[in-house]
């Protein structure tokens, strides 16, 4: 069992299942799927906590019934929320557009400048994961590398990223490598870079190294709903990383995880992935 301390966001996601792909200026019809728990804080964290992991979250929710209905979901699904600090105001919901072949389309609100406060001891935390635009997660994560594992996701803007593994989706690299992706990777992350995963979906995951290139494969799956994919595969990440596992061991850890996250109609862990963790030793 190890401390995994995530810096990602906690949602309320509004689902709408439209009746075809979209495109632009067609016309829609919608079912309204209603509300689920969300964000990389939840899709990332439930699935650690179902391997045995003890999962805290830091992030801002507003003070009102929707951020106290964050809360409590988190905390019933085993997140340790005692980080997660209130704001004034709303928590707006994140309004998920859902296609009959599985893709998904997410509008959400300008979000609140959120600054983290002084990091913990980070003698207690086994690995770090940053997935949210919140102010100070680089001055944390600077802190954190000579104590525990650091894995972060690339941030949509040019922002810095200190880690030891920065992952980040194929698309997500649209328009923004135009040469050697491990030396693109080390202009975020810095020189305690040791790894850049950039997953490709049904394609599997590329590994660089400063000395390597290598490809893990994905696991087949039916592909229902691929809200939380990236984040689940994050979580499968660090799950072989504090198990003491080797970078491709704990891609093809990943790689699994991300696979039962696809195959299920919600962005948090399916019940697939929870049964996989209890026969798995």
């Amino acid at each position: 069992m190890a401390n995994i301390l995530l810096v990602a966001n906690l949602n309320c996601d509004r689902i709408f299942n439209l009746n075809q792909p979209l495109k632009t200026g067609g016309r829609f019809h919608y079912q309204d799927g209603g509300q689920r728990l969300g964000g990389g804080g939840a899709n990332t964290g439930i699935g650690l906590v179902w391997a045995g992991h003890q999962v805290s979250l830091v992030t801002e929710v507003g003070r009102d019934d929707v951020g106290d209905w964050l809360l409590a979901e988190a905390s019933t699904q085993g997140i340790n929320c005692s980080l997660i600090q209130r704001r004034a105001g709303n928590t707006c919901e994140m309004l998920l557009m859902m296609t009959p072949d599985g893709e998904r389309t997410i509008i959400r609100p300008e979000r609140p400048k959120f600054e983290l406060p002084l990091p913990p001891n980070w003698q207690d935390v086994d690995a770090l994961y940053i997935n949210s635009s919140t102010e100070g997660a680089a001055s944390w994560a600077k802190t954190a590398m000579n104590h525990c594992w650091v894995v972060a996701q690339l941030a949509k803007d040019q922002r810095s990223r200190p880690c030891h593994i920065l992952i980040a989706s194929l698309s997500d690299m649209e328009g923004r490598c135009d040469g050697e992706p491990w030396l693109f990777a080390q202009s975020i992350a810095g020189d305690k870079l040791k790894y850049f995963v950039v997953t490709d979906g049904e394609n599997g995951a590329t590994l660089y190294s400063e000395k390597e290139t290598k490809r893990v494969a994905a696991i087949p799956s039916d592909v229902i709903d691929t809200t939380g994919a990236g984040d689940a595969y994050a979580a499968g990440l660090i799950h072989g990383l504090v198990r003491q596992q080797s970078i491709l061991g704990s891609m093809q850890e990943a790689a699994v995880w991300s696979g039962f996250a696809v195959a299920c109609n919600s962005s948090i862990p399916g019940k697939g992935l929870k049964h996989y963790l209890t026969e798995t030793p």
